[in-house]
């Protein structure tokens, strides 16, 4: 997403590359702009046009014809407006006040509305909604009398007394009917033998003949009225399994005076378990007439189910609308599937489960009629051409909704009050100005809010007009808001040709500068012999002139910019702003930007040329000529003259007065007393070396009047010698210590080896083995022979 600015910023330079729609629709008089546009306005001045613009130019937003020199007030701007024509209070009261009828109740406001609507620009207003206590109600129970709901009629029959008892809960205003339907009486739907027209159960099944719908009992406040018709009914049968339930729907719809309705809130209760038949399945019985939406009941008994066909959704949802009909469909847990999805296409429109014997109808008529008085939503009629509609709901606990969201709201309580904001948006002039009605309601409501929307065709100076004025060439135009609005056949600034006479050489000759050029510069076409130039896609650009030769565009540009940004273009000429010159206006005539920072321009060595500094000096360059690559420094170019004009030393010293007198000595005793580097003028602080290797330290700066100051401080910084004793007896120490250290490793690593070697003669000592037996080589003298005969006897 973009950040407002850049949003702001992409829009400018789309409007700027495209054009806006002012401009783009050649507007030819004050009504055609204001159409165009909410943003266009008609300038009315009759001076307004230049030589060679078109009508159309004084057609802009408000802001380019300001620029373009039309004052704000003869600017013609029309706006649209709201007027509250009704706007009765809502209805605040409780149950056991004084009973009111339906009529006195309101339950929406304002009622009645006007609304002057400008082209493109939306009118906002507020509807308030609230829901009235003890609101009357109207419930017409309508019930599929087919054999499968014969256990279902039973139930049924006590149903007025119970549900009168706990309606009054609600309402101390309440109303009930009853109704039922089979199926269209031709086949294949039912049998139509004589036989089955009687009884079309079994012959042991007492039914009675099948029909379309019926209404049985009208709308009364008598629940014992209703127990005892229902309880006379009886039930009856068909073929297939679908149900003809849309006819009977759009007869209880459509037939008000029949069944009763009042103006009140209005429940249908449709109970079935089957499904339905609907636009189309006519056909299986011949039956090809669309229904037309008309009641057709005589003697309570609908007629023409043989000649028109079932009613289609669209067609239902149309009627139950119109008649502000709410639905609740009580339908077997089997078929709830398919009324759901049918819920979703009729607005206002619940489903409720019913158990197979109907035994809890009326829990599921209270929670159906809970559930759809706490949703309100909102519908208007059909729109005239041209007209749109938007809606913001305000609803309870600080929820809003949009789009198809605004125009609803749920959990609503009695007592509870919401708010609506609609806003009606008109593109051009509907009707040719003619008042459109329209009408917004709450759906299920008999309430509406009535709209009456007139356009703004023309502005107010339209009225003001003088037709046939002599101003527009002898009368073949009105003189109206500064222009000619001409005449059915003529065209021009002031009418003054004919269509036919539009293009001539004689004309034509009158658009040209000489006899050599285009017609009209080749930049616009000519018209009646006048030249009417050509708009440009940028409405900020324009041809103008008499022959459309000049132009505010085509001027010099610096920087990418129309006259550098500094100007205006004129002609196809800038006219610079002050303080600017040059053919792009790029030429600064303002010194400040040469300004170096000793405040002199260009530092004293260029001049200042356009804003931009031309160095004289070729060793200077720089915005401001400061810098110097190839110079010696500051400190380094003083250094001999502050030496011998502060010290009476250095290499000018027998010179000194004569080289060394352009600047202004002021001594100090320390460097602290000197001025800081930053301090203007003082630019330089400089440290350096004298020829006894001191330091000596000094500011140089440039003042405004080129004078040229030097701060030198009297105290110097010089290195003492250095100690010779301690030296020589440092390096003799080290000389020393170090032998010694020498000694003391080799005498180490002497006992190191001797005990090395002593340890390996004692471990050959230990491991010696020296034989103790006799010498080999001795033989004894003496030889003993012994007698092998002998057994030493």
């Amino acid at each position: 997403e973009h950040t407002r600015p850049e949003a702001d910023k992409i829009l400018l330079i789309l409007s700027r590359s495209y054009g806006n729609e002012c401009t783009k629709a050649s507007a030819q008089s004050c009504g055609e702009c204001i159409q165009a546009g909410e943003k266009c306005g008609w300038c009315t001045d009759e001076g307004f046009l230049k030589e060679g613009e078109q009508k159309s130019t004084r057609c802009d937003e408000i802001e380019a014809l300001i620029k373009k020199g039309c004052t704000k007030a003869s600017i013609e701007d029309p706006r649209g407006t709201v007027t509250v024509n009704k706007n009765q209070s809502l209805t605040d009261r409780t149950k056991d006040g004084v009973k009111l009828k339906p009529d006195q109740i309101t339950q929406i406001q304002p009622q009645k509305l006007s609304l002057d609507l400008r082209s493109g620009e939306a009118q906002k207003f507020i509807l308030t909604f609230k829901r009235a206590e003890d609101y009357p109600i109207d419930l017409y129970y309508l019930m599929d009398l087919s054999y499968s709901m014969k256990d279902d009629l039973e139930n049924v029959k006590n149903l007025g007394t119970d549900l009168m008892s706990e309606m009054q809960k609600i309402t101390s205003d309440f109303r009930i009917g009853f109704g039922s339907f089979v199926e269209k009486t031709v086949m294949p739907y039912i049998s139509t033998t004589p036989a089955k027209l009687l009884n079309p159960c079994t012959s042991d099944q007492n039914c009675t003949s099948p029909f379309s719908y019926k209404n049985v009992l009208s709308l009364t406040s008598d629940g014992t009225q209703f127990n005892n018709l229902v309880s006379k009914q009886q039930i009856s049968g068909n073929l297939d399994s679908p149900e003809g339930g849309f006819d009977a729907i759009m007869q209880v719809a459509v037939c008000a005076n029949q069944i009763g309705w009042r103006n009140v809130t209005r429940l249908l209760v449709f109970s079935t378990d089957a499904g339905f038949h609907f636009a189309g399945d006519g056909k299986l019985g011949g039956i090809v007439l669309p229904n037309d939406g008309k009641c057709h009941l005589q003697d309570n008994m609908y007629t023409m189910s043989h000649y028109y066909d079932y009613p289609s959704i669209a067609h239902l949802v149309q009627k139950l609308s119109e008649n502000n009909i709410q639905t609740i469909f009580a339908v077997t847990k089997e078929f709830q599937p398919v009324y759901q999805e049918l819920k979703n296409l009729i607005p206002k429109s619940a489903v409720g489960t019913l158990s197979s014997d109907s035994g809890n109808v009326i829990k599921l008529i209270i929670d159906a009629y809970n559930s759809l008085s706490s949703e309100i939503i909102l519908e208007n009629s059909r729109l005239p051409e041209g007209v749109s509609i938007s809606y913001i709901s305000h609803c309870k606990n600080g929820v809003s909704g949009t789009g198809e969201n605004g125009r609803k709201c749920s959990n609503i309580s009695i007592g509870d009050q919401v708010t609506f904001e609609v806003a009606v948006t008109a593109k051009g002039c509907p009707s040719k100005g003619k008042s459109e009605t329209i009408k917004i309601k709450p759906l299920g409501f008999t309430e509406e809010v009535e709209i009456v929307l007139n356009f703004i065709c023309e502005c107010e100076c339209h009225k003001e007009g003088i037709p046939n004025s002599p101003a527009c060439h002898f009368g073949n135009g009105t003189l109206e808001c500064g222009a000619c609005r001409c005449n059915e056949g003529r065209i021009g600034r002031v009418c003054e040709c004919s269509k036919d006479e539009v293009r001539t050489e004689d004309l034509d000759a009158n658009c040209r500068m000489d006899n050599g050029t285009d017609i009209c510069s080749n930049n616009g076409d000519c018209v009646c012999g006048t030249c009417e130039c050509k708009k440009r896609d940028n409405p900020e650009e324009r041809y103008s002139g008499k022959f459309c030769e000049c132009d505010n565009f085509s001027c010099d540009r610096s920087n990418n910019k129309l006259c550098g940004g500094h100007g205006r273009c004129e002609c196809r000429k800038c006219i610079c702003d002050a303080n600017y010159t040059g053919s792009a206006c790029d030429c600064s005539l303002d010194t400040s930007t040469c300004l170096a920072s000793n405040k002199q321009i260009c530092n004293g060595r260029g001049t200042c040329e356009c804003g931009v500094c031309k160095c004289t000096d070729s060793k200077f360059q720089g915005p401001t000529c400061e810098i110097c690559p190839t110079c010696p420094g500051v400190c380094t170019e003083h250094k001999d003259c502050v030496q011998c004009r502060a010290f009476g030393t250095g290499d000018k010293k027998d010179t000194c007065e004569k080289e060394c007198s352009y600047f202004n000595l002021i001594t100090k005793k320390k460097k602290e007393e000197l001025p800081e580097p930053n301090d203007q003028p003082y630019i330089n602080h400089c440290k350096e070396r004298d020829a006894n290797d001191c330091w000596f330290f000094f500011t140089y700066a440039t003042r405004n009047d080129s004078t040229v100051e030097v701060h030198v401080a009297e105290e110097l910084e010089c290195p003492s010698g250095p100690d010779i004793i301690p030296i020589v007896a440092g390096v003799v120490a080290g000389i020393v210590l170090i032998g010694l250290a020498l000694l003391l490793i080799w005498k180490l690593l002497m006992i190191i080896h001797d005990r090395r070697e002593f340890a390996k003669f004692e471990k050959e000592k230990m491991n010696a083995k020296w034989d103790a037996g006799e010498n080999p080589i001795y033989k004894s003298a003496v030889t003993t022979v012994v007698n092998p005969k002998y057994e030493g006897k």
